[in-house]
């Protein structure tokens, strides 16, 4: 499994990309199950820290990370995989267990969305 790109500006700090995620969960606390959902950038955003970290991600993790329903999730995991942005990777150890990584399109798109907003742009997600 490829967990570091080769080309192109680099991602952003996994703590950048982990407190947007975080900051996008907390909205539920002030507006309980308005629909404030956007699990396909949650995924993209969990997973492009995951690869900065060279951590794998099984597909449960990922869908807990996505904020919400598995079902749900899984089809967002299904759709961004068909798009090309998501590869599926089997566990060596442990054939049952599948992890997801970013392709390298989608880290270089990330990154280069990223590099366009800057630090500025970062803080205001």
């Amino acid at each position: 499994m490829n967990l570091v790109r080769n080309a192109g500006p680099p991602l952003p700090d996994p703590r950048l990309l982990r407190r947007i995620v975080r900051n996008r969960q907390t909205r539920a606390k002030f507006f309980g199950s308005l629909p404030f959902a956007d699990p396909a950038w949650d995924i993209l955003l969990d997973l492009a820290a995951a690869r900065i970290e060279h951590q794998p991600v099984c597909v449960t993790s990922l869908c807990i990370a996505s904020g919400v329903p598995p079902t749900t999730a899984l089809r967002w995991i299904k759709v961004l995989t068909n798009a090309g942005l998501l590869t599926r990777v089997n566990d060596e150890t442990d054939r049952r267990r599948t992890f997801i990584a970013l392709s390298d399109r989608a880290a270089d798109a990330m990154a280069r969305y990223f590099a366009q907003i800057g630090e500025g742009g970062a803080q205001l997600i």
